[in-house]
């Protein structure tokens, strides 16, 4: 229905999501393209679990400048424009003020195929329970990266992403003045496959767990 929509309205932006494949529409790529995912938390909504979304962003010369994230059950409608902030049912989002790893909770995510790579997700996993208050997996990575923007979480990191996944949400979490980068602390890509994202003071932290755990990893 969407990609109706914009092929309609639009006809010459380009189009990237996952019911496409991952195939983006339109060669060469266009100056506008809309990043969608209708359905991000499927495993949840296909066992009747409420906690699901639709995300869509637009990005402009490859860098996402407009945002919404649609949660039907709780009937919670994330935006943000670049410049502008975050919102929630046109309440303005801020991240939350906690400052140690002890007093704050996380969330992550785990692939679908997770049971072929359990080792790293769940050890790593583990070494954050260790050091926060409470660490959460919801299933749904748009959800989890607005819950930073709207307080709720102080950090997020996860792997094996796609860019349907976050590139809605990183806005939303950037315009309520959190901070986004890899888990290697670079720059954020969308296209790179896994990030941390925060209230930005306990980003810094959250590094240096990652960077300790891979560390005391024996290199393979």
């Amino acid at each position: 229905m969407c990609r109706a929509v914009i092929a309609e309205r639009f006809p010459d932006h380009d189009i990237l999501a996952e019911e496409l494949g991952g195939a983006a529409a339109g060669s060469p790529r266009a100056k506008h393209r809309w990043v969608f995912d209708p359905l991000d938390g499927t495993t949840n909504y296909a066992h009747g679990l409420p906690i699901f979304c639709s995300s869509l962003g637009l990005e402009i010369d490859g860098r996402v400048e407009v945002a919404a994230i649609f949660d039907p059950t709780r009937q919670e409608l994330f935006t943000a424009e670049r410049g502008h902030g975050s919102y929630l049912n046109g309440r303005a989002l801020a991240v939350s003020e906690t400052d140690a790893l002890i007093n704050a909770l996380l969330v992550t995510g785990f692939p679908y195929d997770m049971h072929k790579q359990t080792g790293d997700l769940v050890e790593l996993f583990a070494r954050f329970m260790g050091r926060a208050q409470a660490v959460r997996r919801l299933g749904s990575a748009a959800l989890d990266l607005c819950y930073v923007a709207a307080g709720r979480f102080e950090a997020f990191w996860e792997q094996h992403l796609q860019p349907w996944d976050v590139a809605a949400g990183s806005l939303i979490v950037e315009e309520a003045g959190g901070r986004i980068t890899g888990m290697d602390g670079a720059p954020f890509d969308p296209a790179s496959f896994h990030l941390v994202a925060s209230n930005g003071r306990v980003h810094d932290l959250v590094l240096d767990v990652i960077r300790e755990f891979r560390a005391d990893r024996p290199s393979t």
